[in-house]
């Protein structure tokens, strides 16, 4: 699939002071994430450029509602994906939204609405890819082959990742030092069989977001030791690293995790893998494999509501379908 190619900070300068000016105050507020800014960013300089290039650089409150369909067109027909179509759509949306409540003072703005109406059909919200979590063969065999090829890091990545259910923002946290944690106790002393990790940003608004402890079991315990073991001493903090050709000790990047599932992971089991679908796999694997209750894997995904985490198991409905034929 195509993608369109960032904004240059010489193009940027190009662009119409007046319409610069908005995408600043825009992008100010404060209940984005760093992550979120970023690619709002990029979002609203795109489609700045779009009018410089093909509406004549026209401040944003002369733009109608046929011209966000023709924004849209021209993302469809530069061959960005569905999903792709829709988030830049929703940030100029949101920052049309933005001006229609903050920008009523000013004369040209008293009478601007939002490019996207009803009148503008979005895309359609279908998925690129099938999402089919990992068969419980699928990941022992992953965990068996990695630790043939002695790829320990990526072994520690596999099991911590699986065990606590988490994402790839929170799994780059992860400090080291939860080589160290003990075994979580009850009131009364009890040892539980989890441990919990310190405390790593989540997803939510602003800055700060929500924050959480994640949980992780003896197995991916004992995969970070053994990573660790055969790391040996470096000061990078954090547990997922990378050597420079200096052999200066740098955190991984989110990218890397991309590439070992989409080549190294994709390449034992014999199909395209992702790392969004070890978080849906260990959801899947407790309620259906495991028969443990919804709200035990909403505990490990860390979602507010068990709706949310009833999107990540899949179920297989063959059996309901036979019954109602029969």
């Amino acid at each position: 699939m195509s993608k369109i190619k960032p904004v240059t900070d010489v193009e940027w300068e190009l662009i119409n002071k007046e319409n610069k000016r908005i995408a600043k105050a825009f992008l100010n507020q404060r209940q984005l994430s760093p992550k979120t800014l970023e690619q709002y960013e990029s979002a609203v300089r795109i489609f700045f450029r779009w009018v410089y290039e093909y509406l004549d650089d026209v401040p944003l409150h002369k733009l109608k509602p046929r011209h966000g369909l023709e924004y849209q067109n021209y993302l469809i027909e530069e061959g960005l994906a569905n999903g792709s179509v829709r988030f830049k759509r929703s940030v100029v949306s949101s920052m049309c939204g933005y001006v229609e409540n903050f920008y009523d003072d000013l004369d040209e703005y008293k009478t601007f609405r939002n490019i996207y109406n009803k009148k503008v059909p979005n895309v359609s919200n279908v998925k690129a890819k099938e999402k089919v979590p990992l068969t419980i063969e699928e990941y022992e065999l992953l965990c068996e082959k990695l630790e043939e090829q002695e790829r320990w890091q990526m072994l520690a990545f596999l099991k911590f990742t699986y065990a606590s259910g988490c994402r790839k923002s929170e799994v780059h946290q992860i400090l080291k030092e939860v080589a160290e944690a003990e075994k979580v106790t009850d009131k009364e002393g009890n040892q539980k069989n989890y441990y919990l990790t310190g405390r790593v940003r989540t997803k939510g608004k602003g800055i700060k977001g929500n924050v959480r402890r994640l949980q992780f079991n003896n197995e991916a315990m004992t995969a970070i030791k053994k990573w660790l073991e055969v790391r040996g001493e470096d000061d990078c903090p954090y547990l997922f690293v990378r050597k420079d050709s200096s052999g200066n000790v740098f955190q991984l990047s989110t990218a890397t995790f991309n590439y070992w599932c989409s080549v190294v992971f994709s390449e034992i089991i014999g199909r395209h893998m992702f790392v969004h679908l070890i978080r849906s796999t260990r959801a899947t694997h407790l309620v259906v494999e495991e028969g443990k209750d919804i709200k035990s894997a909403q505990a490990i995904l860390g979602h507010a509501d068990s709706s949310t985490t009833e999107i990540y198991v899949v179920r297989d409905d063959s059996e309901d379908l036979d019954s109602a034929f029969d």
